[in-house]
């Protein structure tokens, strides 16, 4: 243990990522000294709340981790628990007290286990005391801006356990590392993907937005695009490790590169990613109806490997609400967006999210969204009601909807939504279609379950042996969300 302690004598690297480099190396030394000590492997398990950025950012912290030499399993009964949290609704806040809670319970039993926290909800200052306060077996805290200090978080918490194990009397020490903001993006640490054949990438951070409803900018930061060659770079490295597909993730993909030293659109992004050799296909979100382009609707429509599938949240179909929302569009903007759209992309898949009941929606403003989904007629539509969110504009806004008032209308518009995308799912029935294999069926192990560019999921008789490339498949039935078919023999390709 003292030859671990004697590497601080070196200089620590100040510049990343060589910094997080020599603390990876650093980590492993001490997590290997615990193995010894303790007389076996050590396991890690992280948890993941919240939407595909924080899944993404998962991947990252748990290449980190297996690079530091802890072993990835499915169970928290682990040596190393992290729950990479979100906050976009108070009810994720509780879900994670609650597992703490149970957590804690295991952490008694078993005090070598090291609880840590991460995510969007560690930015709220009120939330870090809280956990300081009524969880004070939590080993370490950060936030969203310095997920890529891992490795130095680690080797402080392990430097603690160490210590612990020499005297049994040494006091618990937390580690909180929560910035407020950042502009720094930090390339080429590990990663561990979940899948082989597909991968989201990140080409920005933070938002701008402010819409009155979400806490996203407040946790999340300003927005700060990567360079393009270095997201080319990392697309070029998983393609060559077999990955055919990639998710272009932000909080708002339309506002990319706008503070970099050379301004360059999202469009030109995707000219760019749309050059590399091997890559098959490109699926992107979000995008923003406010500043989505002519000229990615004519990027998109000459690409041969962008998805047809778009991602645009309507939120309201009331300008007045939309207003409320600040969201800088209107009814009519978005019903004309959405039909530039479908006219230069025939076929295209149209998803969208819907908030039932924002402060103040009257029946009129709610009969207009169900007006907007009848005539934009989306393929599906993720349908929310309203939650408080503390902090944000619109929690303190007069005139909340009454609960019981919009679970009807949340049903009302689920009903609509849903007989809309059973009748448009099935527009490709009786054809053949290319699908990228993602898994065994979950159900029926003769199946095999992927998806089409415009997402719908197909089910199909194959083998495992066909995961991760791309088939042709005749789409024998429709079932409303999904088709049943078969392998058109003689057109299977890799991917």
């Amino acid at each position: 243990m003292e030859e671990i302690r004697n590497m601080d004598i070196q200089k620590v690297p100040q510049d990343e990522p060589q910094r997080q480099q020599y603390f990876i190396e650093r980590a492993k030394s001490q997590l290997s000294a615990l193995s010894q000590a303790l007389g076996r492997p050590l396991t890690c398990c992280i948890n993941t709340f919240g939407c595909q950025m924080n899944a993404r950012d998962s991947e990252k912290l748990l290449g980190i981790l297996e690079a530091i030499g802890y072993q990835a399993v499915e169970t928290e009964e682990a040596d190393f628990v992290l729950y990479n949290t979100c906050t976009v609704r108070e009810n994720a806040n509780l879900r994670v007290y609650g597992r703490l809670g149970q957590l804690g319970a295991w952490k008694k039993k078993h005090p070598h286990t090291m609880i840590a926290l991460c995510g969007c909800m560690m930015q709220e200052k009120e939330v870090v005391e809280k956990i300081k306060k009524s969880y004070r077996y939590v080993d370490l805290i950060f936030g969203t801006h310095n997920i890529f200090k891992l490795a130095e978080l680690v080797s402080t918490c392990l430097e603690t356990r160490l210590t612990e194990l020499e005297n049994e009397h040494a006091k618990h020490k937390m580690v909180v590392d929560v910035w407020e903001d950042t502009d720094q993006i930090v390339e080429d640490l590990p990663m561990e993907r979940k899948y082989s054949f597909k991968s989201g990438v990140n080409i920005m951070f933070g938002c701008n937005n402010f819409c009155s409803y979400c806490i996203v900018p407040y946790v999340r930061g300003r927005e700060r695009s990567r360079r393009p060659e270095d997201i080319v770079r990392e697309i070029e490295k998983m393609v060559a490790d077999g990955v055919v597909e990639v998710m272009l993730l932000g909080q708002n993909v339309n506002s990319y590169g706008k503070n970099l030293e050379e301004p360059m659109s999202f469009a030109a992004l995707l000219r760019e990613v749309e050059k590399i050799e091997g890559l098959e296909r490109i699926r992107f979100m979000t995008s923003h109806p406010k500043d989505l382009s002519d000229e990615l609707i004519e990027t998109m429509a000459q690409s041969k490997k962008i998805c047809r599938q778009l991602h645009l949240p309507l939120q309201s179909g009331s300008s007045r609400i939309l207003k409320e929302m600040n969201r800088h569009y209107t009814k009519e903007q978005f019903i004309a967006l959405a039909e530039k759209i479908k006219a230069a992309v025939p076929g295209i898949s149209l998803t969208t999210d819907i908030i039932v009941g924002f402060p103040g929606e009257t029946e009129e403003d709610f009969e207009e969204t169900l007006e907007v989904v009848r005539r934009v007629q989306f393929d599906s539509a993720f349908t929310f009601i309203y939650s408080k969110r503390t902090g944000t504009p619109a929690a303190a806004m007069e005139n909340q909807v009454p609960q019981e008032v919009v679970k009807e209308r949340f049903d009302r518009l689920l009903k609509e939504v849903q007989e809309i995308s059973a009748k448009i799912c099935s527009r490709d029935l009786h054809t053949v279609q290319e699908v990228l294999v993602e898994e065994v069926n979950d159900h029926s192990p003769e199946l095999m379950t992927g998806r089409l560019s415009n997402n719908t999921v197909v089910h199909f008789p194959g083998d495992a042996s066909m995961i991760g490339k791309l088939v042709n498949v005749y789409l024998e039935e429709s079932r409303g969300f999904y088709y049943m078919g078969k392998i058109q023999q003689g057109e299977r390709r890799e991917g």
